[in-house]
């Protein structure tokens, strides 16, 4: 088959070397900004560029250009800002039959879309409100206690979210948004431990889906510092279950149809229930695909590509799973390149290699083992590395 990969961020290597490996042609169209990333060249026919992937007719007219002489069979979006752009491709050239289409597409980038998909479909929420129409803010902040969360709709990670504790702030907010608030919404806050699943889907069924529990929740990390630490939830524990039952429903009711996903649930201080927080059509960051792939033997970008090149048949098999413990620990740290040569466990089996940053991936036979390596790491690192910086209201790669 022939694929064409889009990516505004560095990432996907494993996919692209695994449609290599499986006999298929890639060629990766991404930004000028991360031409010169490493990328994994060998695995493509070719690597393109265009300044941004904003422009949408610059973008449709470059990918129309290479339709002149190739003809693709998917068009695969890597990175998690792509995907209304895979989807926009998909419409123009009328392969929606290859991957989701701008309606699908936005149930997995778009949060309001999601919780109004998620509401029809009956699954537990966080109570919300668009901020298009004053009277029904007023009403909601009247209807639901107060803190809440005033999201971007269409962001990633925790980035640009704000948390209101007053209807006064509530209003500053939303005039300090002026023509941008409709593309927010605000929403009620649940404390509580936030979990994701990793996924695999294919033909509307999951037929992969690991559970991990974050260390803290990320707008605690991302707003306040700290490490940011996440590892494999044990298997036998009962929320497991429940986590892969809400997983199975999200996914199957938003359409994905086939490929990997990233999604996030809080199980609530309160009353214990878990709220469906959002997902994704993508591998989930910060070295998840590690973690999972060294507890599991799954490695998600692989599959992913191996279940594109299956869409719309029955042939795809699952690799056969392992049942070990994984756990991942990053930070942002004061120095340039990091010397974690101290760090000698034999658990560790990835070492992040990237600027201001140390982390690291460990697996073992035992939960208990993750957690105590991971506890260990966390103390060590705020006391030897950690550098924190203000949030951002927008992801930069």
């Amino acid at each position: 088959m022939l694929f064409l990969c889009v990516a505004s961020y560095f990432k996907g290597n494993r996919f692209l070397e695994r449609c290599k490996a499986d006999g298929h042609t890639v060629y990766l169209l991404t930004v000028t900004s991360a031409l010169k990333e490493p990328w994994a060249r060998e695995a493509c026919a070719d690597v393109f560029a265009v300044d941004n992937f904003h422009d949408r007719r610059a973008l449709l007219n470059a990918v129309a250009f290479l339709m002149r002489s190739l003809k693709f069979d998917r068009i695969v979006a890597l990175d998690d800002f792509d995907v209304e752009v895979g989807a926009c491709l998909r419409e123009h050239f009328r392969m929606t039959d290859t991957g989701p289409g701008d309606s699908t597409a936005r149930f997995f980038r778009d949060k309001l879309a999601m919780r109004t998909k998620a509401r029809e479909l009956g699954i537990t929420i966080p109570d919300f409100c668009p901020l298009f129409h004053d009277a029904d803010i007023t009403a909601f902040l009247n209807r639901v206690p107060g803190p809440w969360l005033v999201k971007p709709r269409s962001e990633a990670s925790a980035a640009g979210i704000r948390k209101v504790h007053t209807a006064a702030e509530v209003w500053a907010r939303v005039h300090e948004l002026g023509d941008d608030r409709s593309f927010h919404l605000i929403e009620q806050m649940v404390p509580g431990d936030l979990y994701h699943v990793d996924s695999l889907t294919a033909n509307g069924q999951v037929v992969f889906a690991e559970v991990n529990g974050y260390w803290r929740p990320l707008l605690d990390v991302y707003q306040g510092g700290g490490v940011y630490a996440t590892r494999t939830v044990p298997r036998d524990r009962p929320e497991v279950a429940g986590l892969r039952e809400a997983n199975a429903k999200v996914l199957t009711g938003f359409g994905l149809g086939w490929g990997a996903s990233h999604t996030e649930f809080m199980r609530a201080h309160a009353d214990g229930k878990f709220y469906f927080i959002e997902t994704s059509a993508r591998v989930g960051g910060a070295n998840t695909a590690e973690m999972v792939e060294h507890a599991t033997g799954v490695n998600l970008w692989g599959e992913w590509a191996a279940l594109e090149a299956a869409r719309g048949t029955t042939s795809y098999k699952l690799p056969a799973q392992k049942q070990r413990f994984g756990g991942v620990v990053t930070s942002l740290a004061k120095q340039e390149k990091p010397d974690t040569s101290c760090f000698t466990d034999p658990e560790i089996v990835y070492r992040l290699d990237m600027k201001h940053h140390i982390g690291f991936v460990v697996v073992a036979d035992t939960p208990e083992r993750v957690e105590q390596l991971l506890t260990s790491y966390i103390e060590r690192i705020i006391r030897d590395f950690q550098a924190v910086l203000p949030a951002a209201d927008k992801v930069s790669h």
